[in-house]
């Protein structure tokens, strides 16, 4: 398929609330799905939300790479996953701070507060609804990605804004 431009922080679609797809429009997004999927590769990138790309609709997909499974999450799926209309449904209290980047704040990472361990519900791309428990990236992969869909970029999220800078400086320092 193709690649589509990303788009920035800065471009109102990304702190805009994203329209649910209804049942009856899932078979109208293969091409949309394949070229988000194109585009995350393309960039380097484990998840990526159809704001990124300009379309106010409630899509990400996402690929969790092997090394970065925990031993408690060992259900993270590796192949790329699409999730429609997703929703967490369950986190447990406890939170964990992490290291993230966003492709649409390229060259930047900040350490952010997440769940450590949530329960998500969407529709994947036949059309089927999913429930999945997701542990360590695999769930701040989701919680970032439906932040996406909500308007909120990660530095929002942060608590430390100390903790917030240009990739190579932070990796060099």
């Amino acid at each position: 398929m193709a690649t589509r431009e990303i788009i920035r922080m800065g471009n109102p679609i990304l702190a805009t609330l994203a329209q649910p797809i209804q049942p009856d429009d899932v078979a109208t997004l293969p091409d949309v799905i394949q070229d988000m999927i194109d585009t995350m590769r393309a960039a380097n990138g484990v998840g990526l939300a159809a704001p990124q790309i300009g379309l106010s609709m409630r899509l990400i997909v996402f690929e969790i790479p092997r090394n970065r499974q925990t031993t408690s999450d060992t259900n993270s799926p590796l192949s790329p996953q699409v999730l429609i209309n997703p929703k967490i449904t369950h986190f447990d209290d406890e939170m964990e701070l992490g290291w993230e980047g966003c492709l649409s704040i390229p060259g930047l990472k900040g350490e952010v507060p997440r769940h450590s361990s949530i329960t998500y519900d969407a529709i994947d791309a036949e059309g089927n609804r999913l429930t999945r428990h997701a542990c360590g990236f695999h769930a701040r992969v989701i919680q970032h990605e439906i932040d996406h869909l909500d308007g909120i970029l990660y530095p929002e999220r942060m608590l430390n804004l100390r903790q917030f800078g240009f990739v190579d400086e932070l990796e060099e320092h």
